[in-house]
């Protein structure tokens, strides 16, 4: 096997697809799930002028690293890999990219979709919006993990199904900020 790339996890710098290893070095893998994060210009009723991104970069490089291990161990996959930026992001740049490979196209998906949510929800990233109105704030996230379900306020519209286990096939809510707000979906404090 090919000697894989070193790269940090936790980026100051644009991120790229380039920097993760490619599938012709897999050659068991048929199957790619990748996903990309942008910045989107509002949340919550706000126009959103920017982003900055701040991590305790130690600790959220351990963490993402081992939450990509147990997640190729989990699906039985070649290759889980999850790059996150930190500093000042403006509108369209790229805050989050994590790939997969797979036997199939259904592994891949399902260990690309975890490595996300279990990233944004479980590691140090902290997300502070910047509005056209000259107002900021920390964006708060929502746990998704079953073991914190009990103590969320439950919303009946949203419905996460995960396509791979069984086990994930239950409702998975996410937190409002206000009664008719839409779920948001960010990475917590």
């Amino acid at each position: 096997m090919d000697v894989l790339k070193q790269f940090s996890r936790i980026q100051d710098i644009a991120l790229s697809l380039e920097s993760f290893d490619q599938i012709q070095t897999f050659p068991e893998c048929g199957g790619t799930g990748i996903f990309v994060g942008t910045v989107r210009n509002h949340h919550e009723g706000k126009a959103v002028k920017a982003l900055k991104y701040t991590a305790y970069a130690p600790v959220a490089e351990k963490m993402i690293r081992q939450i990509e291990q147990e997640i190729q161990a989990k699906y039985a996959v070649s290759y889980v890999r999850v790059i996150h930026r930190v500093g000042a992001l403006d509108i369209g740049e790229k805050a989050i990219i994590a790939i997969a490979y797979a036997a199939h196209r259904r592994e891949a998906f399902a260990a690309c979709e975890e490595a996300v949510e279990r990233v944004k929800h479980e590691v140090p990233v902290w997300k502070e919006e910047f509005y056209m109105d000259g107002s900021s704030q920390y964006v708060e996230g929502c746990c998704i993990r079953k073991d914190d379900l009990k103590e969320q306020h439950v919303h009946h519209h949203f419905v996460h199904r995960h396509p791979v286990k069984a086990e994930h096939d239950q409702h998975q809510h996410c937190h409002h900020s206000k009664e008719n707000d839409p779920p948001i979906y960010q990475w917590p404090l």
